[in-house]
C-alpha cells in the first residue's frame, strides 16, 4: 500500500470513528470495535433505536464508499489498525502495560525466528500470553506468511477491551489466530506450541495462591507477573522450541532474579539477550530485551558464548544490518 493510500485510509477510517463516538456517545476505542463491525458487515452501519441519526448514517455511507473501493491486504490492514489505534491513545492515554508493541520490535521478533525455525515446510504454531490488542503477533503472523512461512497465532489476555480489539483486527485481516479472554496464569492453556513469544506486562501478580505452584513465585509477598507468564508460556512450547519475549532489561538483578535463574537452571536455556535502543523507553527504569529462550530437550544445548548485543537505534541501517551480521556469525558458531 502507497504513503498517499495508507493517508487516505487512515483519514477515512478516523472520520467515521470520530462520527460514531459522537453518535454513540461512547470511547474512542468503543467506537473503533464499532467501525470494524461495520466494516466486517459489508460497510453497513448498524443503527439501532435511531442511533446513530439518518444524518450520521448519510456521512459514514459516504466515507464507505469510499473505503469500499479500497483493496487491503492483511498486512496493510494490519498497519492501518495499529495507525489508528495509536491515534486513539493520544486521546485516551492508556496505562504502560497496554501501549501497543511498535512495528521496529515486532519485525526483529519476525527477523529472530525466521532464524530459528529455518524450514518453511513445517507449520508453525505461535503463542502469546499477553496478547493485549494483537499487533505483535499480528506482526508475526502476515509477515511471516509473506516470507514463505505457513503459521498460526494462540493470543490470550485477561483485558476485555484489548482482547475484543484483538479479535476484530483478527476477523478483520482474516489472519489463522485463536483469541481467548482469560488470565493465562489460572486456564488450562492450548496444546503443545511450537513457539512463544510476548510483550509482558510487567509488575506484581496479585494472587499468591495462583502464583505459589510456580517454580518462580516469590517465597515472601507478591511475585512478579512477568516472570510467572514466562514459565507458563514455555510450558506450552515443545521441548527444543524457543520463546521469544520483552522483559526488563535489569530482569538477571532485579530482587527475584533468583527465582528466574533457579527456574532456568531446571527447565530452559538463556540464548540470548537482545538490549533494545534507550531512545524507545522513557526512562532507564522502563527499558527492555529481547530475551531468547530455548526449552531443554534431546536437540537443544546451551550456546557455548551466549548471544549478548546491544542494538544502539532501530533506525540507522547501518547499525541493523550490522546485528543481523552479529546474529547469523553467532548462530553459525553455536548452532
Amino acid at each position: 500500500m502507497s504513503v498517499e493510500s495508507v493517508e487516505k485510509n487512515f483519514h477515512l477510517n478516523l472520520e467515521a470513528i470520530e462520527l460514531l463516538q459522537n453518535a454513540l456517545t461512547t470511547s474512542f476505542f468503543e467506537a473503533y470495535l464499532e467501525q470494524v463491525g461495520n466494516i466486517l458487515d459489508g460497510y453497513n452501519v448498524q443503527v439501532i433505536s435511531d442511533v446513530p441519526d439518518a444524518e450520521t448514517v448519510e456521512k459514514l455511507q459516504a466515507i464507505y464508499r469510499e473505503l469500499k473501493a479500497e483493496k487491503l491486504e492483511p498486512e496493510d490492514i494490519r498497519k492501518l489498525a495499529q495507525l489508528l489505534l495509536l491515534k486513539g491513545t493520544q486521546n485516551e492515554p492508556v496505562q504502560a502495560n497496554h501501549q501497543l508493541t511498535p512495528d521496529s520490535i515486532g519485525f526483529l521478533f519476525v527477523y529472530l525466528i525466521a532464524q530459528f525455525y529455518t524450514d518453511k515446510k513445517e507449520p508453525l504454531t505461535i503463542l502469546d500470553v499477553g496478547v493485549g490488542t494483537g499487533n505483535l503477533l499480528f506482526t508475526l503472523l502476515t509477515n511471516l506468511k509473506l516470507s514463505g512461512y505457513e503459521a498460526r497465532g494462540i493470543g490470550i489476555d485477561n483485558d476485555e477491551l484489548l482482547i475484543e480489539i484483538a479479535a476484530a483486527n483478527n476477523q478483520w485481516m482474516n489472519t489463522q489466530a485463536t483469541l481467548s479472554h482469560q488470565d493465562a496464569l489460572q486456564q488450562e492453556l492450548p496444546d503443545v506450541v511450537d513457539v512463544a513469544v510476548s510483550d509482558l506486562p510487567v509488575g506484581y501478580y496479585p494472587v499468591d495462591s495462583i502464583a505459589y505452584p510456580f517454580a518462580m513465585a516469590s517465597k515472601q509477598g507478591h511475585s512478579y507477573a512477568h516472570h510467572l507468564l514466562v514459565e507458563q508460556a514455555m510450558k506450552q512450547v515443545r521441548q527444543n522450541g524457543y520463546g521469544f519475549f520483552l522483559l526488563p532489561s535489569n530482569f538477571l538483578d532485579s530482587e527475584q532474579s533468583e527465582y528466574f535463574k533457579n527456574w532456568l537452571g531446571k527447565t530452559a536455556y538463556l540464548q540470548g539477550i537482545i538490549q533494545l535502543p534507550d531512545e524507545l523507553f522513557k526512562n532507564e527504569t522502563s527499558r527492555k530485551s529481547i530475551v531468547i529462550l530455548q526449552n531443554k530437550g534431546t536437540l537443544a544445548k546451551q550456546a557455548d558464548k551466549i548471544l549478548v548485543a546491544q542494538l544502539a537505534s532501530l533506525k540507522d541501517p547501518q547499525i541493523i544490518n550490522h546485528f543481523f551480521k552479529e546474529v547469523t556469525d553467532w548462530k553459525q558458531k553455536n548452532f
